[in-house]
Order: structure tokens, then sequence, then C-alpha cells
């Protein structure tokens, strides 16, 4: 009936990739909503008339194919892993083999090939020939699938010596040699980035009697005679009691785990934690140092999306050539798997990760504002050239902010119990939850900013206020929550800010250097400084995000950003630029440049704070499955004899130069014992949760947990070094990337070693304490940098263009 009463009834629904939009007179413009039309139908009293748009046909065909040409990629890398190091053409090979045994009076399979023929099921069907060739088909796959399990765990079996690592810098013994060969030789060719997954070891228990006893040595020039009596005895007490117990539960887990730390320390130091993530725990990663490919903010954003694109493309295949020690042993890549489609989900007692595929849209955030940008069209990436015209459109955006929105990603900002609450109660629902999935399930989070930063050597605090923009921006401009949110100024820079629990820094170092490579070198700008390349007419304009939040979720919203503004108003943060001398001066001292700036860290700290502290620096675990971390306890005994040398002025040179040769081998062989799986404090923090799993209470243990870091250090590794000739271009060099200070009383240093001639630190205190200073401490690093060259400079051996070792006894130190 109430057909017949109208005319007619027309509806039309708009295409774009893999979304439908229904455009009506109060959600956009006309001519806009004419250029998306994807089909158009009339509904009549007669039937209806039906008009497809040949575009978007063409389009939902493209999608289509491009999806299954993806899955068609996936599929077949996912083969080429699974089997390595055999391929697909060896079972071919292995099945010609018993397949000519048939023809030959030779039976290789030793009579199996004529069971398995007796015992086909429904044999009394197939002909005796096509029995045997059947039996030799199966016999040879078994043989083949056994083959491959033998070279994985030949090949397992190798990697797990670590003897080489152990050896002088350039030197090779006989038996390392032969062992490299024999890695290189079971290791196949052309690997795929997830290929050595199923052969690496896993992450060794250590004995408890050696991590107690490395544990005692480590705080010994920490405590004085009494505590460290008092120590002693907490440790003796652990070790006749509760350790046995709690050892034996580890060796349980690490023999049922793939790694036996990595998902506990996941959830326990990530996860379940309470306290903002803001500073606390994500990080950030700089540009370019000295150079900036175009000056526009939309081009540059659109060459960067687009190269992460590419990037994600060959993760998601498992093109990326794998990370390999000496060019042969590979690197863990587990924790890549989910750098993009992740986000942290706050709960009320503990986060979870979510991690999404195959997605294909970007969160834009500017002026308060949030956009959702579709990154495909027509089965295909956005080019660079179009998406600099969708950033365009955004940052032209005249739109003002809806109630609510602007601050809205504070909630990521502040404390995890209140924004899990919030979440529950205002974006469970609605337009609400709508808005939220979509950043939630977003590839990543971009962020463009309105406010210059980078580095200008005329300003000389440029490096702190563009670290701390990195780090925390305004607190409610960065969705904190997003495995990682790319961040894009007004004056062509970049940077990234990265949620912690996910990964650690190398993992985005990784893929960032892929990005700015192929952004300068590879993608380029006009002349003008405009992307390359056509733009596709009738690109729909990026989607607003709606919004519905009342006033009792707005006055949560800023609650959270008062309590995150707190914490970030309080980083007092310096980046030092040291150009004095670099990694080359200092292989000339043939000593290690990491051992070389953690004692001037160490001389740093003393000269500071007139005293010697708990030292954390990050060691990498990945040679087994699934690693993470270790910790190198930096302020051994032999630093700290080093340092006193280093303070008395009576002190000959001579004596100073051999207690830092001393101290700088001590540190050498505890990061190798670190990254081979014999460090202290994951082992101790492995026994500590499962105490408490067990309801087993060690005094020793809650001692060990509840010591501060006051001195946190990191470096970050350049891993891509063939990706940009640094002597071709000395300019094109990275600033690194840092973290806030993790003691409320202490230091948070990172520090990049670039090329030959630069080391970059990245140093974070609170300007609450009045004992630390930022920029003094940077100072003080400066100083101890070249107070410990000059060792090497007034030595008796020195040359004219570097610094040669003085010999002791008259041997060569290596």
């Amino acid at each position: 009936m109430w057909l017949r009463k109208c005319n007619h009834l027309t509806g039309v629904f708009a295409i774009n990739c893999h979304v439908f939009h229904l455009f009506s007179e109060t959600s956009t413009d006309m001519a806009e909503a004419h250029q998306a039309v994807g089909f158009q139908f009339t509904v009549r009293p007669d039937g209806v008339d039906l008009k497809l748009s040949q575009e978007v046909i063409k389009n939902i065909y493209l999608s289509g194919l491009t999806a299954w040409k993806k899955k068609a990629i996936q599929f077949k890398n996912g083969v080429l892993a699974g089997v390595y190091p055999a391929s697909p053409s060896s079972w071919l090979i292995v099945v010609i083999a018993m397949m000519s045994s048939l023809y030959t009076r030779v039976d290789p399979s030793l009579g199996m090939i004529d069971i398995i023929k007796e015992n086909l099921p429904h044999r009394g069907y197939l002909t005796v020939q096509t029995r045997a060739v059947l039996g030799a088909v199966f016999f040879a796959t078994g043989l083949w699938l056994f083959l491959i399990y033998l070279l994985r765990y030949t090949l397992k079996a190798l990697l797990s010596y670590h003897g080489w690592i152990f050896e002088s810098h350039g030197k090779m013994s006989s038996s390392t040699k032969v062992w490299l060969s024999l890695v290189k030789m079971f290791s196949g060719r052309r690997p795929l980035l997830y290929s050595f997954q199923a052969s690496l070891p896993r992450l060794p228990v250590p004995s408890v009697d050696d991590t107690i006893d490395r544990y005692l040595e480590s705080v010994r020039p920490l405590l004085d005679d009494k505590q460290y009596s008092q120590m002693e005895m907490l440790a003796k007490e652990f070790q006749d009691k509760e350790a046995a117990q709690l050892q034996r539960y580890l060796i349980l887990k690490s023999w049922w785990a793939t790694n036996y730390v990595s998902d506990w320390w996941e959830e326990f130091i990530y996860l379940r934690g309470r306290s903002p993530i803001m500073v606390n725990s994500n990080f950030y990663i700089m540009d370019l140092l000295y150079v900036t490919p175009t000056h526009r903010q939309a081009a540059r954003a659109g060459n960067v999306v687009h190269a992460m694109l590419q990037y994600r493309r060959k993760l998601e295949r498992g093109e990326h050539a794998p990370l390999r020690a000496l060019g042969t042993v590979p690197m863990c890549s587990t924790q890549m798997e989910r750098m993009f489609n992740t986000t942290r989900i706050p709960g009320i007692e503990t986060d979870i990760l979510q991690h999404l595929t195959d997605r294909k849209h970007l969160v834009v955030y500017h002026k308060g504002r949030f956009f959702q940008l579709w990154l495909y069209t027509g089965g295909r990436h956005l080019l660079p050239s179009e998406l600099e015209v969708q950033f365009q459109r955004i940052l032209s955006d005249a739109s003002e902010p809806l109630p609510g929105e602007l601050k809205l990603a504070a909630l990521t900002a502040g404390n995890r119990v209140p924004w899990a609450q919030a979440r529950i109660k205002y974006f469970s629902q609605g337009a609400n939850k709508v808005s939220l999935d979509v950043i939630e399930s977003a590839a990543f989070f971009l962020a463009l900013d309105d406010e210059p930063q980078g580095y200008d050597v005329a300003k000389s605090n440029s490096l702190d206020g563009y670290a701390k923009s990195l780090l925390h921006g305004k607190c409610y401009d960065r969705w904190f929550d997003k495995s990682f949110c790319l961040i894009s100024y007004p004056n062509g820079k970049m940077g990234v800010n990265v949620e912690h629990s996910w990964a650690d820094a190398p993992i985005v170092g990784h893929m960032w250097e892929y990005v700015l490579a192929t952004d300068c070198f590879h993608l380029g700008y006009t002349e003008e400084g405009h992307c390359k390349g056509d733009v596709t007419k009738g690109l729909p304009y990026p989607t607003r995000l709606q919004w519905h939040i009342p006033k009792e979720c707005q006055s949560a919203i800023e609650t959270s950003y008062l309590s995150a503004k707190q914490i970030a108003d309080d980083v007092d943060f310096h980046g030092c630029l040291f150009t004095e001398f670099g990694k080359g001066l200092i292989k000339k001292c043939r000593t290690s440049p990491d051992a070389f700036i953690q004692l001037a860290l160490q001389l740093a700290q003393f000269r500071d704070q007139g005293e010697f502290c708990l030292t954390y620096e990050s060691s990498m675990t990945r040679m087994f499955r699934d690693g993470r971390t270790e910790t190198v306890r930096s302020c051994t005994s032999e630093a700290v004899a080093f340092v006193r040398a280093m303070e008395d002025a009576s002190a000959p040179k001579e004596q100073k130069l051999a207690l830092f040769r001393k101290a700088a081998d001590k540190h050498q062989n505890m990061y190798r014992l670190a990254m081979t799986g014999s460090g202290i404090d994951r082992h101790l923090f492995c026994l500590y949760i499962m105490s408490k799993y067990l309801c087993v209470d060690s005094p020793f243990l809650k001692q060990v947990l509840s010591e501060p870091w006051k001195l946190s250090t990191s470096q970050t590794p350049q891993q891509q070094l063939n990706l940009v000739d640094i002597n071709k271009f000395p300019k094109y060099v990275s600033s690194g990337g840092g973290f806030g200070p993790v003691a409320d009383d202490g230091y948070g240093v990172s520090y990049i070693i670039v090329g030959e001639n630069l080391i970059t630190f990245h140093i974070s205190s609170k300007f609450s304490s009045p004992d630390t200073n930022s920029f003094r401490f940077g100072q003080n690093i400066r100083k101890a940098m070249t107070d410990i060259q000059a060792l090497f400079k007034s030595s008796e051996s020195t040359v004219q263009n570097g610094l040669k070792v003085p010999l002791e006894n008259g041997k060569k130190h290596e």
C-alpha cells in the first residue's frame, strides 16, 4: 500500500573499496556524493530499476583479485618457510629418486615401500603398478619430512653453540670457523623472514647457584660490608629453602613453552601495570638528524605512509630478510608479527594486546578531529601523491572538534583503570563504539601536528623540545595504545611514538630504517617538494569519526589529561650531540664502543651524584626463540675501581688505562653472558613470578625485585647498514630515540653510535628531583668521554691520524 502511494523510492549507496557509505543531504556535499556513487537503484510499483557503475565493478574486481593474490603469496611463502631449510622442489627430487628404484633391483627403502604398498586402503581396487607408485610417493614424502626435521635439529644444535661470541674481536678459532661453515651449509639459500624460527634454540634456564653468584658480585660495589653480609644471608637462605622447588617448576615451564621468560615479561612488566604508559613505558624514535627531504607536511607524510605500507606488505608475506649476527647466525623475528594492526586494550586488572589482520585504513588526528582514511583503491595501495592529497584535505579541513573530542586521546595517556572503566561505560555501544573500533582496528595512528619540531643548529634546545613532543606531545594528540603513532610536523619532520609491550626498540627501528631509506632514495619528491606521481580522480574524502561524549565522560577525560600533563611537565630532557670523536677513534683504542660509553656513563654518574648506583643496560636475547631482552648490570667492581682512579689526581695514567682495560673486558663478558642466556635479572624475575604462583614467600627475591635502577641505559642499534651509504651521504644519519626516566631520582640514557664520528645521547630525568639535571648530566657525559679518550691520546703510542694502544708486557691487546 505504501509503495503504491509513492511515485518512486530512490536510494543512493556509495562503495569505497571495502565499505559502503550512505549519503544524505545532511552528511556531505552532493557534488562529492556524486563522485563516489557506486550504484543507484529506483524502486517503482512495476519493479526495480538498477544502474551499476563500471568504475565500481572494476574496483570490486581488482580488490578481490588483489586479496586472492595476497593469500596465494602468503600461502606460498608459508610453505617455503614451513619446510625450510629444504624446499618444495627437493620433495620432487626425493620422489623421483624413490620412483626410479622401482625399475632397479636396489631398494633404498629397505622394504618399507613394499610394506606401505601392502597396507594401502582399498588396495583391491588398485593395480600393482599404482600401489607401487603410491608406496614410493608415501615413503619419499615421509623420508623428506624426516630429513627436514633432521636438518632443523642439526641447525638448532649448531645454533646452541655460543663460543664464538666470547672470542677476541678480530680473532676466530679453527673450531669456530668450522662451526660457521656448518651453519652456513645447513642454513639453506634465500631464507625468508620466518624461515629460521623452528631452528632457533630455546632460552636455557641458568643454574640458581650461578645466578646468585653473579647477582652478589653485581651488588658488591654498591653495598657496605654490613649490607652485603645481610644480602649474602638472604641469598643463602633462598638457596637452601625455596630455590630448588621454584627452579624445578621453571625448568618444567622451559620445556613446555617456547621461551620461559617472554610471556611473563609481557604480562607482568607491561600489561598488568596500572600506571600511565605515556613516558613511563612508551618510547620514541626520531627522524633524520640533519636532512628534511621536503618541508611540505602532507607530502612527507604521504611518502612515509606509503613506505610503511610497502614494509607491511613484505612483512605480511614474510619477504624481509631475517636479521643475522655475523651475517650468518639468525635472530628471532616473532616480535615483528604485531607491528601493524595492533592495539593495547585497557582492562581493570590487566590490559590485552589486540592484533588483527589485513587492516585497510588509517586513523588521522589533526587539531582535535579524528579522520578515517582508506589506504587502498582499486585493489592497490594509495600512491604517495594520492596520500598527499588526502592528508592535505585533512589539513585544510576547517571543521571544529565535537564536544569532548579534542582531548579524547588523553584517556590513553592517564591511569589504566579509569580508561578501562570509561571504555566500558561510554564506548561500548552506539557511535562511540563504532568510532573507537575504527581507531583500535586501524593499521596505525597518524598525528598531524601544527607546531614545527626537529633539530636546529641555531637553537640549543631544539632537540629537547623535539624529544618531548615525540614522547608525550600535548598528552591528548597521540593514541598511546596503538602499536605505534606516526607523528608529522608542519616543517616536514617526522617521528614515532611506540607502545612498548608488543616489541622492543630494535624491531621498530628496523621498520624505521627501511621507511627513511625508501622515502629519501626510492620515492623522492618533485622540485616543488610534492610527492611524485599522478592522482586518481574521485578519491573519496577522509571521513570524520562521530562521537557523542556526555559530560561525565568529558570529566573523566579532563582528569586523565591533568594526570598525564603533570607527568609530561615533569620530564627534564636533554639531547646531546657528541661530535668530538666516535666509533672510529674508539675502535683504534682496541676496545668496544659500547664498553667505552658505559664506562663513561659510570664516570659521569659518579661526578653528577657523588655515588655509584644500580645501572641497567638492555641487551637482546633474540638468538633464542621468542627472545626479547636481558639486563647487563654495568656498575661492576672493575668499573668502580676505574672511576675512583680517574678521580684520584695522584693515580698514574698507566694505572688508569690498565683499570679501564679490565673494566671494559668485564663489561664485554657480562654483555656476552646476557646475550647467551646466562644473565641475572630475567632468571630472578621468573623465579619471583613462580614464587607468587606457588604462594612461596622469599625475602631474597622481594629485595632483588624492589631495587631501583637509578641509571637506565640502552643503545639504539643500526641494523641495515646496506640501505644508506653514510660515507657517500654523511648527512643522512639517524637521530636515534629515547625513553622517559625509570626512577624518580635517576636518569634514563639512550644513545646511538652513527658512522665513525657521531654519538647522540638522549637523556631524561625529572624536574621534581632536586638531585638530577639532564643538561648537567649531558655535560658530565661529554667530559667523561673526552677524559677517557685523553688516556689514550697521552699514552706513549700516539700516531698522527689516530690512536694506537700501548703494548702491555710487549703483547698486543685484543
